[in-house]
């Protein structure tokens, strides 16, 4: 009888974790209506299930629906206050939570934020989005709610301990943050020697782009592309040459070719190359080829709100 017992509840198993599964493929697929509806339906079952409460705080999450997340999450850190990672996700919904209420309600979040983050650092010794969490945190923090370069410093330390080039993006978002250019710039490109990701790239271009630099953040995104073959790198040299007016002829070349490769990979739609198209014509006084492409863009998103302001600057020509 024992036996005939233990059979009939292994399908059982087998079938919540499918469920689970399941789950988690839908929220790989961004389908987070169905993963919520399929995460509660498991619930009902097993409320008291971690994983599954997990989950349906990481779909609140996906939706931006804090308050849900924070709960969700609060429910795991009150199960289970020692695991690292449940305090980090806790943190960050009241994070995002706090930065999207008044100032003044935030200030009344960002104690339990910061207690958050700093349990999980202190958790799991080898937690780097813990870290990093803590590295923004004290550096966007004001000095009289507990903002500190220095403590903001010393966690990019154990993050260079636990990944040299963590490390080294975190001091160059440290040293960007403080308008310390030579700095910043320094660690971006140690990262980029160290790990070589896009990622650390593009850091790098960003950084280049909020400092004015269009002609050094072309040739780093042309050094990217030898590194990684991207077609979406094409987009990114077609788009800073659009946006300050400078190569143009390797900008229009860059977006007809992310043109002709596209693919859904690629990100960023075949309308914003139009766009960008549409605004290295206008420079070059080609209103037909400008019109051409700006309808080519507005067709497939008739909503955008640039699309539409470009498309009067042409008419205006």
């Amino acid at each position: 009888m024992k036996i005939a017992c233990l059979f009939l509840f292994i399908p059982l198993v087998i079938t919540s974790q499918v469920n689970l599964d399941r789950v988690e493929a839908l929220i790989n697929d961004k389908q987070f209506i169905q993963a919520e509806s399929l995460a509660k339906d498991y619930l009902e079952t097993d409320a008291n299930n971690l994983k599954a409460i997990e989950l349906l705080g990481d779909i609140y999450g996906f939706q931006k629906r804090w308050d849900d997340a924070i709960n969700a999450y609060g429910k795991l850190v009150e199960s289970n206050p020692k695991v690292a990672n449940y305090q980090y996700k806790y943190g960050g919904a009241l994070g995002m939570k706090a930065l999207s209420v008044s100032k003044v309600r935030a200030l009344g979040i960002i104690g339990d934020v910061k207690q958050a983050f700093l349990k999980a650092a202190e958790l799991d010794p080898n937690h780097i989005d813990a870290r990093w969490a803590l590295v923004e945190l004290y550096m966007q923090l004001p000095g009289i709610f507990g903002g500190s370069k220095s403590a903001s410093l010393k966690y990019a330390n154990e993050l260079e301990q636990l990944s040299k080039v963590d490390g080294y993006l975190a001091k160059g978002y440290i040293y960007e943050y403080d308008n310390e250019p030579e700095l910043a710039e320094t660690y971006y490109k140690k990262a980029i020697k160290e790990g070589g990701s896009i990622t650390c790239f593009d850091k790098l271009t960003s950084f280049y782009e909020s400092k004015n630099q269009p002609e050094k953040a072309i040739q780093n995104i042309e050094e990217a592309q030898k590194t990684h073959q991207r077609n979406a790198l094409h987009y990114q040299i077609g788009k800073v040459a659009a946006e300050y007016n400078i190569e143009l002829q390797k900008g229009e070349a860059c977006l007809q070719t992310y043109l002709k490769n596209f693919s859904s990979r690629d990100g960023v739609p075949r309308a914003w190359a139009h766009y960008r198209l549409a605004q290295i014509y206008m420079y070059k006084k080609n209103k037909s080829e400008a019109l051409k492409h700006i309808d080519l863009a507005l067709a497939e998103l008739p909503e955008i709100k640039p699309f539409k302001k470009e498309k009067e600057k042409i008419l205006n020509l």
